[in-house]
């Protein structure tokens, strides 16, 4: 089964973080790595987003279209960063999100299509 892990947070945590809370964010994503390889799940992609300040967002109803800088909806917490996962199921998977920094982590299994 495939799931998308969806990681957010307020931004400014990052950029106030100085370089041992950076680190150990870093650390705690490679405990993480290591919890989904001993579960069995395979990591498919994973990356961080730039700040949502640099988001686009298309909207399209009908033939009209409007591109607007920056997020939809303010928010206290942005998406940050994502993991595509191939995971045996989803308890497996819920299993292993103790070991990220403290997010609010969405999990949302991929739609066959």
């Amino acid at each position: 089964m495939r799931f998308v892990v969806l990681l957010y947070q307020d931004e400014d945590v990052w950029r106030r973080a100085d370089d041992a809370e950076r680190a150990r964010y870093h650390a705690q994503h490679a405990a993480f790595d290591g919890a989904l390889r001993t579960a069995g799940v395979t990591v498919v992609a994973g990356e961080a987003l730039v700040g949502v300040a640099a988001a686009r967002t298309h909207r399209r109803v009908g033939d009209d279209v409007t591109v607007t800088d920056g997020p939809f909806a303010e928010t206290a917490e942005q998406l940050g960063g994502f993991y595509l996962v191939d995971a045996p199921d989803t308890d497996t998977l819920l299993a292993t999100l103790r070991h990220l920094p403290e997010y609010t982590v969405e999990v949302r299994e991929v739609a066959e299509a």
